[in-house]
């Protein structure tokens, strides 16, 4: 537990420490903008899916986006920030971000791996071999699913697991570029 807090706190600190030159540094411009925020868009609603399909910390998820990919969340982690590279206007920021990612987001995977393996053993090892981690799946996995009910997307698990959260992020980043652009170009 201690390696999982100390992971997402230096996760969010390294975010906060690149934020700052991405903004003094961002030449966004209004078609940045539009392209940007509809990829983002997509991120955004790859992780409300995912937050709204899944029972964190009580069963393995199987079904919804989970059925197609291991880690819809932080596939749409990656889409997001992504679009907000775009919008940002700089092809420097995608390198820093791409190698942010990697770093970051390959370590709590791993991290992910073994607790979800020390927790739901051989349905998760059989699981893990059907369903990608990182590319997801066209057609869904339809193995055993005794682990998970199944019951689709719920709104009320959408504002349990806080995604709200990454929607306002989002919102915020693009309405800092967007005035930036306005007064500060």
């Amino acid at each position: 537990m201690r390696w999982r807090l100390d992971l997402t706190r230096l996760r969010l600190r390294a975010v906060w420490l690149l934020i700052l030159p991405f903004y003094i540094f961002a030449s966004p411009a209004t078609i940045l903008i539009l392209w940007g925020a509809g990829v983002s868009s997509a991120g955004l609603a790859l992780r409300a899916w995912a937050a709204g399909s899944i029972q964190k910390d009580r069963e393995l998820a199987m079904t919804g986006p989970y059925a197609h990919i291991r880690n819809p969340l932080f596939l749409g982690s990656f889409i997001l920030g992504v679009g907000v590279t775009i919008a940002g206007g700089q092809w420097v920021f995608g390198v820093v971000f791409l190698a942010f990612f990697l770093v970051v987001y390959r370590a709590t995977v791993l991290r992910e791996v073994a607790e979800l393996e020390a927790r739901f053993g051989e349905s998760y090892r059989i699981y893990a071999a059907h369903v990608p981690s990182v590319l997801p799946r066209f057609m869904a996995h339809l193995g055993e699913r005794s682990e998970s009910r199944g019951d689709g997307f719920s709104r009320a698990r959408y504002m349990r697991n806080r995604e709200w959260e990454a929607a306002l992020g989002a919102v915020a980043a693009f309405g800092a570029l967007a005035l930036k652009m306005e007064f500060w170009p």
